[in-house]
């Protein structure tokens, strides 16, 4: 038995009841559809948020805002943000999930892999070098930067607008990988296997 209660290979998404898809609320299941479209299944995460719908409805649009809305970030530097701070807050589901995307939408399985085993030693550009240094910080305990510190990533080109969705995306999934513990969600088995 894992630590979980499950027995390894079982589906279960998370510790908490999914709801079954004929109860969901249509707009819901319109996503479960489009995924499956897509990629070919449904994420967990939106099955173990289904159980709240306006949970649902909030973390996926302020999660959509953040990883597919207007930035000076590309789509990978803010997956790569999302890999790095969930693996040092060890979050089994983002790790896997968002390593998947990174190595997709990347188009670099190595760089996504060291990624999500220790940014610190990974072969980075100096720019994602700092933006990962800066969410790191980011996700550390009660973390109020200095002037100099915001005035360091200035100086190296990144605009306020920038700053703010480093640090928007760090905070952002710092409480989704505490819900995902608390959840006990499971990565879907595709994940795994995705971009390599």
């Amino acid at each position: 038995m894992s630590s979980a209660g499950t027995t390894p290979g079982t589906a279960r998404v998370s510790r908490f009841a999914e709801p079954s898809e004929d109860e969901l609320p249509g707009d819901i299941r319109e996503i479960y559809e489009a995924n499956r479209a897509k990629i070919g299944f449904v994420p967990n995460v939106f099955r173990a948020y289904a159980k709240r719908p306006e949970h649902f409805r909030a973390f996926m649009h302020y999660h959509d805002v953040l990883m597919r809305g207007p930035s000076g970030l590309s789509r990978a530097e803010r997956e790569a943000i999302v890999v790095a701070v969930s693996s040092e807050n060890r979050c089994l589901y983002c790790t896997i999930a968002h390593g998947a995307a990174l190595r997709v939408i990347g188009k670099d399985p190595m760089l996504a892999d060291q990624i999500a085993a220790n940014w610190r030693t990974a072969d980075l550009s100096p720019r994602l070098r700092l933006i990962l240094g800066f969410a790191s910080r980011v996700n550390e305990p009660g973390f109020a930067p200095a002037d100099e510190e915001i005035g360091a990533l200035r100086a190296a080109g990144l605009a306020d607008d920038d700053i703010w969705d480093i640090a928007a995306i760090a905070s952002f999934f710092g409480f989704s990988n505490r819900m995902a513990g608390v959840m006990d969600m499971r990565p879907n088995a595709e994940f795994y296997t995705m971009g390599r």
